[in-house]
């Protein structure tokens, strides 16, 4: 089975209003941000409201994100988690199939 090199992948999507709202509130949720500034070993987390859908690595994109969100994977001060499952079933986000939430650490 031979390997397929992707060269370019579309990583552009919308979310309708109603069911980025509904991942918003999810996802700003205080017991899901206490878990993920547990997780991130700080004392609090903020959503940025910056979302993305993974890509498939390439030479262009070796962190498997967009260019523009890498300084995110190398910053001290951010978290980037994958949006749970459920979170996009609820929200009816079924288009991308998974998305990535970037949040700032608070100290």
């Amino acid at each position: 089975m031979a390997l397929k090199i992707i060269e370019h992948f579309d990583s552009s999507f919308s979310l309708e209003s109603e069911a980025k709202a509904a991942l918003f509130a999810l996802l700003t949720a205080e017991t899901f941000l206490q878990e993920i500034s547990q997780t991130a070993g700080c004392s609090s987390v903020e959503f940025t409201q910056l979302l993305f859908q993974p890509i498939p690595y390439t030479a262009a994109t070796p962190k498997g994100m967009p260019a523009e969100f890498e300084p995110f994977h190398t910053s001290t001060d951010h978290i980037i988690i994958n949006v749970p499952p459920n979170f996009m079933f609820k929200a009816k986000i079924f288009k991308p199939s998974r998305l990535c939430a970037i949040y700032r650490k608070a100290t």
